[in-house]
């Protein structure tokens, strides 16, 4: 198959899977794997499984019999505490070495399934994530690197977006304020990040200690802005379609309730 005749795996079409279900089965993914490990982060998974399941089954090209497809396109949770969000998703789209075995071993020696996403541990793990921010500026990076192969081997070869999960952590850190002005004055529009705004972290209320306006400063920055009920698959649904048909990034705010 070709990169000009594959299509993108769309889950939400098959009989029977409905987007709600998949959410639901994220969550319980999420709650039961962590649980197991007695460590980890099940509240940003099961905040964000709606909207994830709409990237995923509407938007993301991707084909998980061949993931290294060279024109497929990227996936990065720079959220990676969140990562039973991505296991869950690689697992339930059928990526063959993210097996029910595996979510059983979350965060155990040796197992595919890292408390953090590590790259290499399995298909589908297209960064290692862990420090705040890193997942942003890698996006950003991929994001370039595919301007720069459609500049030189042409849109017919080279014709993929980045997409990217980040939270509230992400967007404190330096260095995603950094990358994402660089996105903006590049004008990299094949980069769509859904933000997790679900006004949280781990000490309390995101007001403790931060007041910003994330959208307003996004398009500061040069980037196309939209805010949307991240529990509302046809309002995520919407923010997806209206962001790839923008020639400037993109940054999806989705309201959330953690967990």
């Amino acid at each position: 198959m070709t990169t000009t005749t594959r299509q993108a795996a769309t889950v939400g079409s098959a009989p029977g899977v409905a987007p709600r279900r998949m959410a639901n089965a994220i969550r319980a993914l999420a709650m039961d794997a962590v649980e197991a490990a007695k460590s980890g982060h099940p509240g940003m998974p099961m905040g964000m499984a709606d909207a994830a399941t709409v990237l995923f089954a509407r938007y993301l090209k991707f084909d998980p019999s061949e993931p290294d497809w060279p024109d497929r396109d990227r996936f990065v949770l720079s959220a990676g505490h969140g990562s039973m969000l991505l296991y869950a998703l690689l697992h339930l789209t059928g990526y063959p070495d993210m097996t029910m075995d595996e979510i059983r071993r979350f965060r155990q020696l040796g197992s595919r399934t890292a408390g953090h996403p590590e790259y290499g541990h399995a298909a589908g793990i297209e960064t290692t994530t862990g420090p705040l921010g890193q997942g942003i500026a890698t996006a950003v990076g991929m994001a370039l690197a595919e301007r720069i192969l459609a500049a030189r081997f042409g849109d017919e070869v080279v014709d993929h977006r980045t997409w990217a999960v980040a939270s509230d952590g992400d967007l404190m850190e330096g260095v995603s304020h950094e990358a994402a002005s660089l996105a903006g004055h590049l004008g990299l529009g094949k980069l769509i990040v859904l933000f997790d705004d679900n006004a949280i972290s781990i000490d309390g209320p995101t007001a403790l200690s931060v007041a910003d306006d994330v959208p307003a400063r996004f398009a500061s920055y040069g980037w196309h802005t939209g805010a949307v009920d991240g529990h509302d698959p046809d309002a995520v649904g919407a923010g997806g379609k209206a962001a790839p048909a923008d020639e400037r990034p993109s940054l999806i705010a989705c309201r959330t309730l953690i967990g």
